[in-house]
């Protein structure tokens, strides 16, 4: 790097903190973190539990956004300063540093601006991740295995806690349906592009011929709702049933059917959780599952309506992604275009470039 293309580094980064300011609003924070410290002062404010762990949550939130914010902020603005100190007295050394620590700076601004993106309602919620592998038997159900592998890789990556809800194991490997909830700080911000169909493309392990397979497995993210958000669930609307849990549980997994399946009739949506002993809690988790699942989908008829999609359009039916290991190897996002040779890594759940690219390619398209 040399003095120009810092320069203009320099005045693209400073550009792009005062764009951020005015999403982030300092000064209003600022105000808002007062007020609840005057809150938090009045006696009475304790006596409400509820009410208290809402504002300590919003606290806790604005203060964290305050901070990321004041360190971007800060460090673009100390290194134009040093950069013009460097400078100015000749120091070769400070100066060769700022060259040296430019693409840190530049990922911390960067960063900032994702967040920024993740500013919708439900962006800072938990997610609900779904995956249900497409036909294609054994070879697909592994794909949705080592797909619920990447994204509980990519939550650990992030410091999120991963919660299975349900769990079903495929006859020969893989997975036939599993859901996740990922808890933690824009958990649904992020994962909400993961929505729609991933294809696979790869050499079989299961094939004794070593033919190259295609399989598809459908991801399927919603936030988790809060207890304020209403959805009305009729009886008639839905089949209940119950069934013997799979997998690892203990003895009870084989003699009692602890395991909920509820099916909502109007919409076909499924879902299915065996995370505990209690019959009574799974189907608590699974109704609560499925009014995240509705909510997401009157969000998905409101954005249509507003992008001016037919309701035909809506719908999960939609390829994503396609993950590429031979005859070479790539893992390509239809939406934003890019392509990325490290499928490995991918995989392992170092998904944040791609996601962070989808997350602005759709931001443009608002524009």
């Amino acid at each position: 790097m040399d003095h120009y293309e810092y320069s203009e580094l320099l005045k693209t980064l400073t550009t792009k903190m005062k764009n951020i300011a005015g999403v982030v609003q300092p000064a209003q924070i600022e105000q808002r973190l007062e007020e609840i410290e005057v809150m938090e002062n009045a006696p009475e404010f304790w006596n409400d539990a509820a009410n208290a762990a809402v504002v300590q949550k919003e606290k806790t939130q604005l203060e964290r956004k305050l901070s990321k914010y004041k360190d971007a902020a800060g460090a673009v603005t100390d290194a134009a300063e040093l950069y013009d100190m460097g400078k100015d007295e000749g120091d070769d050394d400070t100066i060769e540093l700022l060259f040296a620590e430019a693409d840190a700076l530049e990922e911390m601004v960067r960063t900032m601006e994702i967040e920024m993106l993740l500013s919708g309602d439900n962006d800072g919620k938990n997610a609900i991740v779904s995956i249900h592998p497409g036909a294609g038997g054994t070879e697909s159900q592994d794909w949705a295995s080592i797909l619920l592998r990447m994204y509980t890789r990519w939550a650990e990556r992030h410091g999120f806690k991963v919660e299975s809800l349900d769990y079903q194991s495929g006859e020969e490997a893989g997975i036939k349906d599993a859901s996740i909830l990922i808890k933690g700080e824009n958990a649904y911000g992020y994962l909400k592009v993961e929505n729609g169909i991933h294809r696979l493309v790869r050499i079989s392990p299961f094939d004794s011929n070593a033919k190259r397979h295609t399989s598809f497995t459908s991801v399927m993210v919603s936030p988790e709702i809060d207890d304020d958000i209403e959805i009305e669930l009729e009886e008639k609307d839905m089949r209940i049933d119950t069934y013997r849990a799979s997998g690892a549980g203990g003895q009870h997994v084989n003699k009692t059917e602890s395991a909920i399946r509820i099916t909502h009739i109007p919409t076909g949506i499924v879902v299915q959780c065996q995370n505990d002993r209690s019959q009574h809690k799974n189907k608590a988790t699974a109704l609560k599952m499925l009014k995240s699942r509705l909510y997401e989908l009157e969000l998905a008829k409101q954005k249509a309506e507003e992008d001016g999609i037919e309701k035909s359009e809506i719908g999960w039916g939609h390829q994503i992604r396609s993950y590429v290991m031979q005859p070479y190897q790539q893992v390509k996002d239809t939406r934003s275009g890019e392509a990325f040779t490290n499928v490995t890594a991918i995989l392992d759940g170092d998904i944040d470039k791609m996601i962070e690219g989808v997350l602005i390619s759709q931001s443009r398209g608002k524009k």
